[in-house]
């Protein structure tokens, strides 16, 4: 069994750092201007070219994405734009659009191009197709299971497959959902979604004015042109089966901006707010690797450092084990609720009931049994380590400090203020910095560089 190469997002120059620490074989960035992440992203020109030339410093691999479905203004000023970043060499571009793949293949033959889920690859046709237009690797669209990846595999054997194994969901087919530019005239496909489907939703209940507008009952009260008693017949109606078409039509109130309604209608089929559990796949490495696919795709550019640690640190941890032959170490899964997430769920690998796919209950993350409090700065010759404080902490709270070379749990018992070695016993926040005792052998070189610590917290 070959090993996997393990995919990080770098959604900043110190997330790619990280994600290197922690285990990954190669990051995944993009310009803001033709990738799908605008928002939290600094690999402007001169940063991208740093980022290059670190992995390839220290034997690793450098995606750009170029992946975002461009309209007539920014294919006119695709090539001149892209030739210092075909200069600086990446290992490969991700792309989506088959005219400016075209463009790229005509003028720089030599670049590898890795064809991005946005293209939605759903069969071994499709994948036949692109290897033939020179594509060298495939990232498999996330609404496949086991077995259809497998059979892909099987019928395309020479092509290179990619496939997600974390990170959030899109409630379309990968990245192709548009209601972030409904709500808010941010568009998914020019790299500025705002994840409307994670928001929380307050609906209200409507009626129509003479216009045939969706209005809130309550508006429509104080008009003069609904009672609570019509309310009364319309339920009534809606009980019989004779009406009620109405009764499926509201519209809905984002929670941090009161007042402001967007209409939402519902249809034989149901409703199209969702709001998506987080993919969750470290179990399926072994079988992936198996099947022989080439890489392992975690999501999450606009995540942070710690993300990128913990997620790549797990999933290194998966594809060794899977490799040398261990079992599956049940560890891993609990290893990640330690993430804020939406909860998670296995995506489309097996086939679930409905309720397994989607988040109803709440848009914020759960599960979570750690939380982040501190950066590790320094140690000195005690063995004990210097914390940029990040969250609250204090004497007592079982920490652990996360290091790529292995982790450490222990219950934190002594605690000194850094400017004045004074003893205190609560960390209170971001600003503080405080020194701690830190059990077993001192940190040093890359453990120490890129250490954290979180603290557990009460279930």
């Amino acid at each position: 069994m070959k090993s996997p190469e393990l995919l990080s997002p770098a959604g900043t120059f110190r997330n790619m750092q990280y994600a290197f620490a922690y285990g990954a074989d190669a990051v995944y960035a993009g310009q803001p201007r033709y990738s799908l992440r605008v928002r939290n992203n600094d690999f402007k020109l001169e940063k991208l070219a740093e980022g290059i030339e670190y992995a390839h410093q220290r034997g690793k691999l450098f995606f750009v994405a170029s992946n975002i479905a461009p309209h007539n203004s920014k294919v006119r000023s695709y090539l001149k734009d892209m030739e210092p970043v075909i200069e600086m060499k990446p290992d490969a571009l991700i792309m989506s659009d088959p005219g400016l793949i075209m463009m790229v293949r005509e003028k720089w033959p030599d670049q590898v191009i890795h064809l991005s889920v946005q293209a939605n690859v759903v069969n071994y046709a499709a994948v036949r197709f692109w290897e033939k237009l020179g594509i060298q690797r495939i990232i498999l669209s996330r609404e496949l299971s086991l077995d259809e990846i497998a059979e892909i595999r099987q019928e395309c054997p020479t092509m290179e497959l990619e496939t997600f194994v974390h990170g959030a969901l899109c409630i379309a087919y990968s990245g192709r959902c548009l209601l972030s530019g409904y709500f808010n005239h941010r568009d998914p496909n020019q790299g500025t979604c705002t994840n409307a489907c994670r928001w929380k939703y307050n609906t209200v209940q409507t009626t129509t004015d003479a216009t045939g507008d969706l209005i809130p009952l309550a508006q429509a009260e104080a008009q003069g042109i609904w009672t609570p008693q019509q309310g009364l017949a319309s339920s009534s109606k809606t009980a019989g089966g004779t009406e009620g078409q109405e009764e499926l039509s509201a519209l809905i109130e984002e929670a941090t901006r009161p007042g402001e309604f967007m209409p939402i209608y519902e249809d034989e089929h149901g409703t199209y707010i969702m709001n998506s559990k987080d993919l969750r796949a470290v179990q399926h490495v072994a079988k992936l690797a198996e099947m022989g696919i080439d890489s392992l795709k975690i999501e999450g550019r606009t995540k942070s450092h710690y993300y990128v640690a913990r997620t790549a640190q797990v999933y290194r941890r998966a594809i060794d084990d899977a490799v040398a032959g261990r079992p599956f170490d049940m560890d891993l899964m609990n290893a990640l609720e330690n993430l804020a997430s939406r909860g998670y769920t296995e995506g489309f690998y097996r086939r679930h009931v409905h309720d397994e796919y989607q988040n109803y209950e709440s848009g914020n993350s759960v599960g979570v049994h750690q939380q982040f409090v501190g950066e590790v700065l320094a140690a000195d010759d005690r063995g004990w380590i210097d914390i940029e404080v990040k969250n609250k902490f204090e004497l007592g709270d079982f920490l652990e400090v996360i290091t790529p070379t292995g982790n450490r749990r222990f219950k934190l018992d002594a605690m000194e203020n850094i400017k004045n070695g004074q003893a205190v016993s609560v960390a209170p926040g971001t600003g503080h910095f405080v020194r701690i005792p830190l059990p077993g052998e001192a940190l040093d070189g890359e453990s120490l560089k890129y250490a954290m610590v979180c603290r557990d917290l009460p279930q």
